[in-house]
């Protein structure tokens, strides 16, 4: 292969100067925000508390990386927008990553990485959802009066003949159903499952699991459950009731309901003809499908516009007025729906692309890590600033992805990031919010 030097310049004349280049500038990196990561990690002791949980079988004398060394790795590389093992053949030599590592060495390759993930099992995703809980529960300085779980599953496409593989007709696709909870902006449980069940599977015993936990440390909060029409299970509901669980949660429109709330569609459909404006009215119905063990309240929602009805319907327990219940607290479950998107879009939770189904667990709960860390800088160090509401994308774009050069010795690290970097001062706000207080 010929060996171009600046001595025989490639690139056009710019203003009457050459323009060399090659590939001597040093150790030069481009996640200098990478040691955000690193700060967050170390305000929650997120990395470290997992590990204590998870078993290490290897020979310790013949180890070169250290167990938080391997989850560290995995988590901060998802966080920074790698998704796949094969990026960490050359990332493992960024001195930067090594730094927020907390390793002075070469880190990882892709098949020890790979070896790491594929010991996983049933134990190790128990652990780690465990810490999930504890992080969230950690993060209340008081006691909430409420908390609000949401409750929703996503398509999560297959990339071959991975254990628990089905074929699922609404998504029309191969793939797995993974089950999230968050409560607000924080998760506290995702969970694999194959696509072959009931969108509720395993959804109230999780419920269950969740409420014993809350309370045992918040004996006097109020615990909401919302879901969509998929988690409308009246065994469920009776659960709720039993326990002084509140929940609201859609209802799937059938011609029952629709006769039973046919009045008030009549009613929006005769002011809108009156009108010419959008009409939506609210009343309460009382409801039960023919395998329920009693009727419920149903909040009915009779929406008319130029494009036709457009009915929809909540079952609750709570109380309240109706269009308030529908509006401010049923509509915000939507939020989550971007949460999950930040997951798979911004943090790869659907890299389940291991054959075996424990390490594809594991991968969903690594990519969830890497979403609490974020989400962690954004709830503790960019409250108030202009990235506040910003996505994780968002946030790796404006604070770690940062060109730097990264001199080491035996005494410091010193990186020195970009000059022309737009957003120094938020980067310094948020590295001296998140300093351990």
């Amino acid at each position: 292969m010929t060996n171009r030097s600046t001595q025989q310049p490639i690139f056009p004349v710019c203003k009457s100067r050459q323009i060399q280049v090659d590939f001597g500038g040093g150790q030069i990196t481009s996640d200098g925000g990478s040691l955000l990561l690193r700060q967050a990690d170390r305000r929650l002791h997120l990395i470290d508390r997992v590990c204590k949980l998870l078993h290490d079988d290897r020979v310790k004398g013949r180890c070169d990386h250290r167990l938080s060394a391997l989850v560290r790795q995995r988590v901060y590389a998802l966080a920074l927008g790698y998704e796949d093992l094969n990026d960490h053949e050359t990332l493992r030599h960024d001195i930067a990553f090594q730094t927020a590592v907390e390793s002075n060495q070469p880190l990882a390759s892709s098949s020890t990485l790979c070896r790491f993930e594929n010991r996983a099992d049933r134990e190790t995703a128990a652990a780690i959802s465990g810490v999930m809980v504890d992080t969230f529960i950690a993060s209340h300085r008081r006691p909430p009066k409420r908390l609000v779980l949401d409750f929703d599953a996503t398509d999560d496409c297959v990339h071959g003949q991975q254990e628990g593989r089905f074929f699922h007709g609404y998504y029309d696709q191969y793939c797995f159903l993974p089950l999230y909870v968050f409560c607000g902006s924080q998760l506290l449980v995702a969970y694999l499952r194959p696509s072959n069940i009931d969108p509720a599977r395993h959804a109230w015993a999780i419920l269950n699991l969740l409420v014993k936990r809350l309370r045992e440390v918040w004996p006097d909060v109020e615990i909401i459950f919302r879901g969509d029409s998929g988690f409308c299970r009246w065994r469920m509901l009776r659960w709720c009731d039993h326990h002084k669980v509140g929940y609201i949660v859609g209802l799937a429109k059938n011609s029952r309901i629709n006769a039973i709330a046919a009045g008030l569609m009549d009613e929006a459909q005769e002011r809108f003809e009156a009108s010419g404006q959008k009409q939506r009215l609210f009343a309460d119905v009382r409801y039960a499908a023919l395998s329920w063990d009693r009727e419920r309240r149903v909040i009915a929602k009779a929406e008319y516009s130029s494009l036709g009805s457009n009915p929809r319907y909540v079952v609750t327990n709570l109380t309240g007025d109706s269009a308030e219940l529908y509006d401010q607290l049923y509509c915000a479950r939507g939020n989550m729906e971007n949460r999950i998107k930040e997951q798979q879009l911004d943090l790869f939770s659907d890299r389940t692309s291991c054959h075996r189904w424990w390490p594809n667990q594991f991968r969903l709960l690594l990519s969830s890590l890497a979403y609490l860390l974020i989400d962690a800088i954004r709830r503790l160090a960019l409250q108030g600033t202009q990235l506040a509401q910003a996505q994780c994308g968002t946030i790796r774009l404006k604070l770690f992805k940062i060109g730097a050069v990264v001199l080491r010795n035996t005494r410091r690290v010193r990186v020195h990031l970009s000059n022309a970097f737009p957003y120094q001062p938020l980067f310094w706000l948020t590295a001296k919010r998140l300093a351990l207080e």
